[in-house]
């Protein structure tokens, strides 16, 4: 119910709606998004229980129905059914965005193979929430879902991120976060920027920022925190050119201490350029020296 007014249940063109909903504040509700969960023949939805809460919020007399990761192959022919017969069908995720994070892009897609309209209801996000809380980059941003839960998995799959020139976005669990922040820190690198976003929308809203290992030292000696986790992080840092003088003084200083190949190794990893010019360049130099 809007002010003193029952949401109008208008009917809908048959398609398949992706209606966002709130992330947490049930304020946060578009007109469109109210409308339309009033209007459809068939609602779907992750847990009823929990949306039950937002259309008793509103008034809506809408009966949901079930479609999650653990019934999709169940319920998303019945739901494409429903579309065949020429229905309305919406879908909404707990909380959010629908098909982030969540199973609904099988259902698109079989809507879209059997030739049904599918139309956005935009509205909340928790990624878009917590980016433009950040103050990180927003020009360009990578979602990378959950990272992985065993920790060789995590790393592999941060490894394949971090050089990606984009500020980074990524879910986590509560019960996860202070051990997931340490190997983000390891991998990535301790000072690359940070932020952590904690129940968005709601009462006990926090956004942390900070550098990776300030965050994880923060987290690693907090109690375990509570609510819907979001953490962000910044783009690296471009490197610097280094001035050829300077690599010739590097290479000469690390051969003092290491063999040629050796040295220009070392000098790769430190200046970002190819080990084999490094190398050509020492013996070069070398050459002239003794020369």
């Amino acid at each position: 119910m809007i002010g003193q007014h029952q949401v109008p249940a208008r009917p809908l063109a048959p398609a398949l709606y992706l209606v966002a909903t709130p992330i947490g504040n049930l304020g946060d509700i578009t007109l469109r998004a109210l409308e339309t969960l009033a209007g459809t023949d068939v609602l779907a939805c992750e847990d009823t229980r929990v949306t039950r809460v937002l259309l008793e919020r509103y008034g809506i007399r809408q009966r949901a129905f079930a479609y999650h990761e653990h019934n999709a192959h169940e319920a998303g022919p019945r739901l494409i059914e429903a579309l065949n017969q020429g229905k309305s069908v919406a879908l909404v995720s707990d909380a959010g965005t629908p098909l982030v994070s969540d199973p609904g892009f099988r259902l698109v897609g079989q809507a879209m193979e059997a030739g049904h309209r599918v139309v956005p209801i935009p509205g909340p996000s928790a990624v878009l929430a917590a980016l433009t809380a950040s103050g990180l980059p927003s020009d360009t941003f990578l979602f990378g879902g959950f990272l992985p839960v065993k920790d060789g998995q995590r790393r592999s799959r941060l490894e394949t991120l971090k050089s990606v020139p984009a500020t980074l976005v990524f879910f986590e669990s509560p019960r996860r976060l202070a051990v997931s922040l340490v190997t983000i820190a390891d991998v990535l690198g301790g000072t690359r920027a940070a932020a952590v976003g904690r129940e968005l929308t709601k009462t006990f809203e926090e956004m942390r920022t900070g550098s990776l290992a300030t965050l994880a030292a923060h987290y690693a000696d907090a109690s375990t925190p509570k609510g819907e986790i979001v953490v962000c992080i910044g783009p690296p840092e471009e490197a610097k050119p280094v001035d050829a003088a300077d690599i010739d003084q590097l290479l000469l200083s690390l051969a003092k201490e290491l063999p040629a190949s050796k040295a220009a190794a070392e000098a790769a990893r430190m200046t970002g350029a190819a080990k084999s010019d490094l190398y050509r360049r020492l013996l070069a130099l070398r050459e002239g020296k003794d020369g």
